[in-house]
């Protein structure tokens, strides 16, 4: 099964340690998965515009490094695998508590409004009405860090319920189904774990560290792929057994896989790997 990879997924999977990608093994990886050169150059082209990497020497030759704030940026990904993992092991229950978060921010500050309400959907909130948002977690931190750095943090109202109810429906798993798309967010992970178990056939065989690379970069684009639109909502609010708890466990023997195989994995690998080790249980 094939794997469509951003080209800026294979640069920042292929950050090392330091901070810094090499570019010759950068093209190679790429033309690996079917990049052209010159599609590597535009988009490298295109990190440094945005701020996200510096570039010492040109072409194979150059070295990449990932600037403070990208690297800054990148560090909460971390924390939301961590929790993502826990909660796939049963460490995170649900207390029955809805939390809701409210904002009425003026027309004058629209550019904030629509920053704060991507913010909180990308935290996993659902609508249930207009600038009313709801979700299963403790996330009043997240929500207010972001309405404060966008100059908002007066016009949020924050509230929790043990009792929500939307029309006449009140069962909170029948509720998650309605205000979730997870219909969706199931058919990606049941891809996400179809890739992971054909890729850890290939793990299996003698390969080499361009084929590893290979591997991991399209594990990481097919999980990115995955759980980004995932509210990761408590278990005991989805179908049992949950497909996206089955899928990352596949994810998670495959990176404990890689590790094996290599000691010289890029940053975003070994630190995941490590996040997960726990979690590598068998899964068919």
């Amino acid at each position: 099964m094939d794997v469509d990879v951003p080209t800026r997924t294979v640069v920042e999977a292929l950050v090392g340690p330091d901070g810094t990608v090499d570019a010759g093994e950068l093209y190679d990886v790429a033309g690996v998965l079917g990049m052209s050169d010159q599609q590597v150059r535009l988009c490298l082209k295109r990190l440094v515009a945005e701020g996200k990497f510096s570039q010492d020497g040109r072409g194979r030759r150059a070295v990449l490094r990932m600037t403070p704030d990208a690297l800054r940026a990148a560090e909460p990904d971390v924390e939301f695998v961590r929790f993502m993992y826990r909660q796939d092991a049963g460490e995170v229950t649900w207390d029955g508590v809805w939390h809701l978060v409210a904002f009425g921010v003026p027309e004058s500050q629209r550019p904030a409004r629509d920053a704060l309400r991507d913010a909180i959907v990308r935290f996993g909130g659902a609508a249930l009405h207009g600038g009313l948002y709801v979700s299963p977690h403790d996330w009043e931190e997240l929500v207010e860090g972001e309405a404060s750095r966008l100059g908002v943090v007066d016009s949020v109202t924050f509230l929790t319920s043990s009792d929500l109810r939307v029309g006449v429906e009140r069962d909170p798993v029948a509720l998650a189904a309605r205000l979730w798309p997870l219909t969706d967010v199931a058919a990606r992970h049941e891809r996400l774990a179809e890739v992971a178990r054909l890729r850890l056939r290939l793990l299996g065989e003698e390969l080499d560290r361009t084929a590893l690379l290979r591997i991991a970069v399209e594990v990481a684009a097919e999980f990115t792929r995955a759980v980004e639109p995932d509210p990761l909502l408590p278990p005991e609010l989805l179908p049992r057994p949950w497909v996206g708890a089955q899928a990352r466990a596949l994810v998670a023997r495959c990176w404990a896989a890689l590790a094996r195989r290599s000691d010289e994995l890029p940053a975003l690998f070994r630190t995941y790997a490590g996040v997960v080790a726990d979690a590598a249980f068998g899964v068919a």
